[in-house]
């Protein structure tokens, strides 16, 4: 048997990161397993929701009182659903059950959810590494959100024969924000594996909460009820056969293109995508819009979101 130290020689560097890697994977598959997630607190209104959304007999009524305990995510779902993203008769509404009636009680649950999680990411009472870690992943995320929801719109701008109807923006903004939920439990567990006395290197740590964010985001969004189209996104892989033209995992794939080429970012060369024809001219015109148009179409988009 090796010796602790030899795990820091070259040859054994990677057996000492599928170490630690595996523990990591236990400790959060435990968390969620047993349904103590290792987030940090979550509004109990939040966790409410997602469990109500879990039970057929479900309403739009069950869903309005529950939010009622929490003022401030009352005020959010009403927002929201007024909003230029989630509002598209352009219909104002003031009272909580007609908002919940025309966002749709999983759309609630979507939108709860990620104002929670956008929440945290901000204010989470961590180390400072894992603090910037999360507060860069808030502005990934909702880079990644309005980019899908610019490509969805652009679709169906271009589409003449209905062919691409089915595509929500406003459900590719909640695909986007919610992609890598996973981190916040890798990034906690982290935190606590450093207060319990333990020492990981940061970078070390930053490569494990890289190869294990899609897998754990698969399995938080599971556990909460989530559909395919937000568990294809967060691991980046198709689920299964699909009758639809144009996917959200498509669209996910196409904006991380975008926002890769808008950054200049190396990783563009080994960052391969498919699109039809129609999504060959969404990409030519958002690719040809000026960095200052399309920051502004970006931070237009998250304005109208209200979140």
């Amino acid at each position: 048997m090796n010796h602790l130290s030899f795990y820091w020689l070259p040859d054994n560097n990677q057996l000492l990161l599928k170490g630690l890697e595996t523990e990591f994977a236990q400790l959060v598959e435990q968390s969620i397993s047993t349904g103590k997630i290792s987030l940090p607190p979550i509004p109990e209104v939040v966790l409410k929701i997602q469990k109500l959304c879990t039970l057929e007999s479900t309403g739009i009524a069950e869903i309005s009182e529950c939010l009622l305990q929490d003022p401030g995510l009352t005020a959010v779902v009403i927002r929201v659903a007024n909003s230029v993203v989630f509002n598209r008769r352009n219909i104002t509404c003031t009272d909580l059950n007609t908002a919940v009636s025309r966002l749709g009680i999983f759309r609630v649950r979507d939108i709860v959810t990620a104002q929670a999680i956008e929440q945290l990411k901000h204010t989470a009472n961590l180390k400072k590494e894992c603090n910037t870690v999360l507060v860069n992943s808030a502005t990934t995320s909702r880079q990644l959100g309005a980019t899908m929801v610019m490509i969805a719109n652009m679709y169906k701008s271009l589409d003449d024969e209905g062919r691409f109807e089915y595509l929500e923006p406003e459900k590719a903004l909640l695909i986007g924000l919610l992609a890598d939920i996973g981190l916040f439990c890798l990034v906690n567990e982290y935190h606590l594996y450093l207060d319990r006395g333990n020492y990981l290197d940061y970078d070390l740590a930053m490569q494990i909460f890289q190869s294990r964010c899609p897998i754990t985001s698969q399995l938080v969004l599971k556990q909460w009820g989530f559909d395919s189209d937000f568990l294809e996104v967060a691991t980046n892989k198709s689920l299964g056969q699909s009758d639809k033209l144009v996917s959200y995992l498509d669209i996910a794939r196409m904006a991380n293109h975008l926002l890769l080429f808008r950054n200049n970012d190396e990783a563009i060369e080994d960052h391969h995508v498919e699109f039809d024809v129609t999504g060959a001219e969404v990409l030519y015109e958002l690719s040809n819009l000026s960095d200052g148009e399309f920051q502004s179409k970006i931070n237009r988009i998250v304005r109208a979101t209200a979140f």
